[in-house]
């Protein structure tokens, strides 16, 4: 039976995606060609930018928005209380960059960056729950966290969501995870996680993301992935609708590409490999 429960995001949990493009509209050619997305403009029509809702199969998956600046992804992190979390993230040694801000009756905002200078968002849902569509192919998979200092960002995000980390074998990469969160899946949107993921490593069900090492000349940021069904035919496809494969790559458990998109934006495609 399938479950149209809607997908909710505890404390602490990425939860939604979204770009300021200088030309929204061209961005919505590119990434609705890329995933299949379809748009819909949820601001009122006398105001002078759009935010653009895509969807994914009717589905709520990420937005794209009117912007000046270079372009880049951002990723939200779910909140109780807008207000409390960005007063955590001063008193964390982080920076508010926008104070928080009702969006409308979709939710609240605060845009922050942690002490190494990635940028994040925090999103206190009203009507807009989050990504109601995820890790499949044409949605977002997962945002890893890309910084010159684990330890300290490690230290942060502790301090601010209470995040724990799983390293799987690879000394640039601590997988992140949010305690309890495997069981809200199991109670809500996937109540078949623990049995598909019997042998996945203890706490792999709370996993949001990543953190993954960069250079010291690397500024820290925020990455985007996301699923795809074959990467070399999404690589492909990036080019014919104007935008660079950057590089590939392969890990035991996923073939990736990372892209920049006709504006300069990047991300990453990933095509699920189940390990040998």
């Amino acid at each position: 039976m399938t479950n149209t429960a809607p997908r909710t995001y505890p404390q602490g949990v990425t939860s939604w995606i979204d770009i300021d493009e200088p030309d929204p509209v061209a961005a919505s050619h590119f990434y609705g060609g890329m995933f299949g997305w379809t748009f819909a403009n949820a601001m009122p029509p006398q105001a002078p930018g759009v935010y653009l809702i895509a969807q994914l199969n009717g589905s709520d998956v990420a937005a794209i928005g009117s912007g000046d600046g270079a372009p880049s992804w951002n990723t939200y992190i779910a909140v109780t209380d807008a207000d409390v979390s960005a007063a955590a993230v001063t008193a964390a040694g982080g920076t508010v960059l926008a104070p928080p801000a009702d969006a409308g009756s979709g939710g609240r905002a605060v845009i922050c960056a942690d002490p190494n200078g990635a940028v994040f968002g925090l999103w206190q849902a009203y009507r807009r729950l989050g990504a109601q569509t995820v890790n499949v192919p044409g949605a977002w998979n997962f945002s890893d966290l890309r910084t010159s200092d684990q330890s300290a960002a490690r230290e942060f995000y502790t301090t601010v969501f209470g995040w724990n980390y799983l390293n799987l074998g690879d000394s640039v990469e601590s997988m992140v995870s949010v305690p309890g969160y495997g069981d809200h899946l199991a109670a809500t949107v996937d109540p078949d996680i623990y049995r598909r993921q019997a042998s996945a490593p203890a706490g792999f069900a709370d996993v949001i993301g990543a953190i993954e090492n960069v250079a010291a000349d690397v500024d820290s940021h925020w990455h985007v992935k996301f699923s795809v069904a074959e990467r070399d035919a999404s690589a492909a496809l990036s080019i014919t609708l104007g935008g660079t494969v950057l590089e590939t790559l392969d890990s035991p458990w996923a073939a990736m590409a990372r892209i920049r998109d006709p504006q300069g934006a990047e991300f990453t495609i990933s095509e699920f490999r189940q390990p040998a």
